[in-house]
């Protein structure tokens, strides 16, 4: 039977980092459905992902060998490894706050940084945030280092225009995933009271927005932020207030 609806992604060669499990895992099954061969990489030893540390520069250097030998060229970049740390101001140590940088900032700059060169015109790279890096959220290293992505970002998309290449970024809410799950129960309630679409999200939500922007169909975007967050960050602050002041049904 003929599929009626084109796969978007034929063809494509992408890589996605830290994609063992979560979001990483449902954004390498969404990009697979729709046709791409997927790259799939992980810090972790698992079952379909070549294992890559993206905090290691040759690690990203054999990649990058590999992928040039095994196809020429890369149309996708997916950096999605991150870690988090929930220290606040008066206790983060440096270590923790150089080791979380590492992962969510200096990964991403290797990752581009390796397999640009191997990018035709009309490749894109995605680089994924968070809601914490359009606010002032408690833990400082890992709120620091995805604005620091943001800044990332800017840049890359201004330096890759030229070549044809886009760069964007997402920034998830609360999506439930492992890593929001090792938070306190009191993180999830107090994030959906904030969210006006009152609950959490999930990676199904998320990874078809990273289908889009890797697709020809976003093909004059680039540089661009997109929260993927039920609203939680589009208020301000403010729905406490709304909140507050919206009246009772009677």
């Amino acid at each position: 039977m003929t599929d009626l609806y084109p796969k978007r992604l034929l063809g494509k060669v992408v890589v996605i980092t830290g994609a063992a499990r979560g979001q990483g895992a449902a954004e390498a099954e969404a990009l697979i459905r729709e046709g791409a061969r997927v790259i799939a990489t992980d810090v972790t030893e698992a079952p379909g992902c070549r294992r890559l540390d993206v905090t290691s520069e040759q690690d990203w250097a054999d990649l990058a060998a590999e992928l040039k030998e095994a196809y020429g060229r890369v149309h996708g970049l997916v950096n999605n490894a991150g870690i988090t740390w929930r220290s606040r101001l008066g206790d983060v140590r440096p270590e923790d706050f150089d080791r979380v940088h590492a992962v969510n900032v200096t990964g991403p700059l290797l990752g581009i940084q390796h397999l640009a060169p191997l990018m035709p015109p009309g490749a894109s790279i995605v680089n994924v945030g968070s809601s914490a890096a359009l606010t002032g959220h408690y833990p400082v290293a890992y709120t620091a280092s995805k604005w620091g992505l943001r800044g990332l970002s800017r840049t890359a998309a201004l330096e890759l225009g030229p070549r044809g290449i886009r760069v964007n970024t997402i920034h998830p809410g609360y999506i439930e995933t492992e890593m929001t799950a090792s938070a306190a129960p009191v993180f999830r309630e107090a994030n959906i009271r904030e969210t006006p679409l009152g609950r959490t999200g999930t990676v199904g939500e998320v990874a078809p927005l990273i289908v889009f922007l890797l697709s020809d169909e976003s093909s004059f975007i680039t540089g661009a932020e997109i929260p993927v967050d039920g609203g939680l960050t589009a208020h301000g602050g403010v729905k406490s207030v709304s909140d507050a002041l919206r009246p009772e049904t009677p």
